[in-house]
């Protein structure tokens, strides 16, 4: 498998009626899992679309697996959940997944998928009903399922632990563990900072427009003399 570096961001700025982004530089290592921090509204989910060629930055570039993010194979190895998931309403669960799947050449594995459903909290017969018989959680959860199904060498995903209790955030946690355990590379974004202390070998903060740290969570607690991440990041962004 190549070496190449998953996720390499390079000085993206992006401006919308006022500056979201400014010069921003992040590298996300082969099989690791990336936490990425900052206030609602700050850009966060900005710098995600841009990754994902969803929006245009205004300067800097972006290469996935070393390969330029404007070109369609630079998608092919990831896999992305939005923080803002609703699949179409005319689908069941397993034809979700399915069409999900269909995108990587994989066949569907309905044991594995209802062992993923079981791990996550997701009663596995769930899969046989249309989505919109599905709670906010369980649709977060079966967009979870999906990704990891997928395989993909690297998977991103915004504010993945948005409307799961803390059984399946635990759940989940476990999960992405395992995920990385096959080699593969993690890059998510959550407001929950105590999970992210739990499993996040890298993170990186974004505050007024730029990436004010970038390392590991224990270093991060350590300039600030702190033992929490939610008090080392309050204080980092002035927050008493």
């Amino acid at each position: 498998m190549t070496k190449e570096i998953p996720l390499k961001i390079t000085n993206i700025k992006k401006e919308f009626s006022k500056k979201v982004l400014d010069g921003i530089n992040l590298e996300v290592q082969n099989n690791e899992i990336f936490g990425f921090i900052g206030l609602n509204g700050i850009g966060k989910t900005t710098l995600i679309k841009i990754i994902l060629d969803l929006i245009e930055q205004d300067e800097g570039e972006v290469e996935i697996f070393g390969i330029s993010r404007l070109l369609p194979r630079a998608r092919e190895r990831i896999c992305y959940l939005p923080e803002k998931f609703q699949p179409s309403s005319h689908l069941k669960g397993e034809e979700f997944i399915k069409f999900v799947l269909s995108f990587y050449n994989k066949k569907f594995d309905e044991k594995k998928a209802k062992q993923l459903c079981a791990n996550l909290d997701l009663k596995p017969e769930m899969l046989k009903e249309k989505v919109t018989k599905y709670s906010k959680g369980m649709t977060q959860k079966l967009g979870l399922v999906a990704v990891l199904l997928s395989e993909a060498d690297l998977i991103i995903l915004d504010e993945p632990m948005s409307g799961l209790d803390p059984k399946a955030r635990i759940a989940l946690k476990k999960e992405l563990l395992a995920y990385k355990k096959l080699g593969k590379t993690i890059f998510f974004s959550s407001h929950i900072l105590s999970d992210m202390d739990e499993i996040c070998d890298s993170i990186a903060v974004l505050n007024n427009t730029k990436i004010v740290y970038h390392g590991t969570p224990k270093s991060f607690k350590d300039k600030h003399k702190l033992d929490s991440l939610d008090k080392a990041f309050l204080k980092e962004i002035g927050v008493n």
